[in-house]
């Protein structure tokens, strides 16, 4: 297994805390840009049969994951509350990815600079190779989304997209699923 590109068999996909009020605090294109890169991701995942968790933050106060993206979950998607910042702060998400037993994690998600990127700092932390697709991601600032995503490098974390995360798990246009994924990202 090339330890640089992400693998279907080895993948987990985790949508962090794109929620409502959260979600009313961003740019309207870039709001609209990563939910979407989100629910193409778990379209995708669902396809493919690969683990998808969802945390949402306290959502008594932020609300619950916005529709447009929950109308892309797989049905077996696990929706699990945190107050951690970082979701490997809680034992239930944490205990989740664990269980799963695949050691790759895509996190995409709100904010950025705060709960993504200590979650995948976190996770890389616990053993698990993170990949964060920077269109499926945002920040209220744009300025605080570029320097988490140069924090992340430098951290030894892959930044990627969307396409490229979709085209890796799929590997090969002979794929019994090519054409259903591809759909998606036209």
């Amino acid at each position: 297994m090339s330890n640089q590109l992400c693998h279907a068999a080895h993948s987990q996909l985790l949508i962090v805390d794109m929620q409502e009020r959260l979600a009313g605090a961003m740019d309207d294109i870039a709001r609209n840009a990563s939910i979407r890169a989100a629910g193409i991701l778990a379209q995708s995942a669902g396809h493919l049969e690969i683990p998808v968790i969802v945390s949402e933050q306290y959502p008594k106060g932020l609300g619950y994951t916005v529709d447009a993206l929950s109308a892309d979950l797989p049905d077996n998607a696990r929706v699990l509350e945190k107050i951690a910042f970082s979701c490997c702060g809680e034992a239930g998400i944490l205990d989740a990815l664990k269980g799963a037993r695949r050691p790759q994690v895509v996190v995409c998600g709100m904010e950025t600079h705060v709960c993504v990127l200590q979650t995948a700092m976190d996770l890389q932390a616990a053993g698990f190779q993170a990949f964060v697709p920077e269109d499926a991601v945002c920040s209220r600032d744009p300025a605080n989304k570029a320097n988490a995503l140069h924090r992340l490098r430098q951290a030894g974390i892959t930044v990627t997209n969307t396409e490229s995360v979709i085209f890796e798990w799929l590997r090969d246009a002979r794929h019994s699923q090519f054409k259903t994924l591809t759909a998606f990202i036209k």
